[in-house]
């Protein structure tokens, strides 16, 4: 029963890992530089490098050029190119639970989820056809081993996972493929990366944020010699997971026609912002999240720094010289 349990728990995990479409393997990338981050958490987080990966792709350093080859395509194509985050705070959301509430307010109450979710869904299906999702999805967040399950057996509910995010995507008949999955992580190792500034180099890129510091911002792509013309669009800091429909029209029509590329910073939000942005300009819309208080110099706001976006090279990085104005 434990065992049969346990593996109801992970159906869907188990199906993509067992028909070999998906393996577990280290998301290797040389010039990130993880050490300080995991120096200053617990020491397990290093498991968070070990991610899943795509029958179809070799190695680590094989992701991050493939979503800059996608986000490319997307300003060069004027095509619509979402790419959207999922961690704890989305998993216990499409659990209907106020787990969600992390750092920032994401949902009033169960009900409001549970209203929302029609709509979360629909963006699921919109985004799985012409987008990436990047789900964090390590071994140790696929839910307890079976011996804890026991202990578990009495709570009827399914613990918050990466396996019950994958079984409630599996429940509304959205398929994880290579096409449409990439490593959570691979979007910060390419937000933070040489070649992300150099694509919007001269583009003009809008921020959707509920912050932001031009000078900051400006400096952060001077660092890589890029020099992009930034447009802020502020939407809340709460509660656009919940109340998107509201909001849509006065964040959307804000946005400059001839924008070539968005970041956005949502919570659990981003899901709509990203699929609705980027089909409404045809360009890609990026879920950026931490990366966005980086490029703000506010890595206080999300309590600290993460994995994979720190750089060996960020020495002669940061002796860059700025682009002449």
């Amino acid at each position: 029963m434990n065992r049969h349990h346990h593996e109801e728990r992970q159906k869907y995990l188990r199906e993509l890992l067992d028909g070999g479409e998906f393996r577990f393997a280290r998301l290797d990338l040389p010039d990130i530089d993880n050490e300080p981050v995991i120096r200053i958490n617990v020491p397990e987080i290093v498991e968070q490098e070990t991610c899943l990966f795509h029958c179809s792709v070799a190695e680590g350093v094989d992701y991050p050029e493939l979503l800059h080859n996608f986000v490319e395509r997307g300003m060069t194509e004027r095509r619509p190119a979402p790419v959207v985050r999922f961690a704890d705070g989305e998993y216990a959301f499409y659990k209907l639970t106020l787990g969600c509430n992390g750092l920032y307010r994401q949902a009033e109450s169960v009900e409001a989820i549970r209203k929302a979710m029609p709509l979360h869904i629909d963006a699921f299906r919109r985004l799985t056809a012409s987008g990436k999702m990047a789900p964090l999805i390590f071994p140790g967040n696929i839910g307890r081993g079976w011996k804890r399950a026991f202990l578990s057996l009495f709570r009827r509910s399914e613990e918050v996972s990466s396996a019950s995010f994958l079984n409630f995507l599996q429940g509304h008949g959205i398929a994880l493929t290579g096409e449409n999955y990439i490593p959570f992580y691979a979007v910060y190792a390419y937000l933070t990366s040489e070649a992300f500034a150099r694509l919007v180099d001269g583009r003009k890129l809008c921020i959707l944020n509920a912050d932001y510091n031009p000078d900051a911002c400006r400096e952060w792509f001077a660092r890589f010699a890029s020099k992009p013309e930034i447009v802020f669009i502020e939407i809340p800091a709460e509660y656009v997971a919940t109340r998107w429909e509201a909001m849509r029209e006065g964040i959307l029509g804000r946005i400059p026609p001839d924008t070539d590329l968005c970041l956005a910073g949502a919570g659990v939000g981003a899901l709509m912002v990203c699929v609705d942005a980027a089909a409404r300009y045809a360009i890609p819309v990026l879920d950026a999240g931490h990366v966005l208080n980086m490029m703000n110099g506010r890595e206080d706001k999300s309590k600290g720094l993460r994995m994979y976006t720190l750089r060996k090279s960020r020495e002669h990085v940061a002796g860059a010289k700025p682009v002449p104005s």
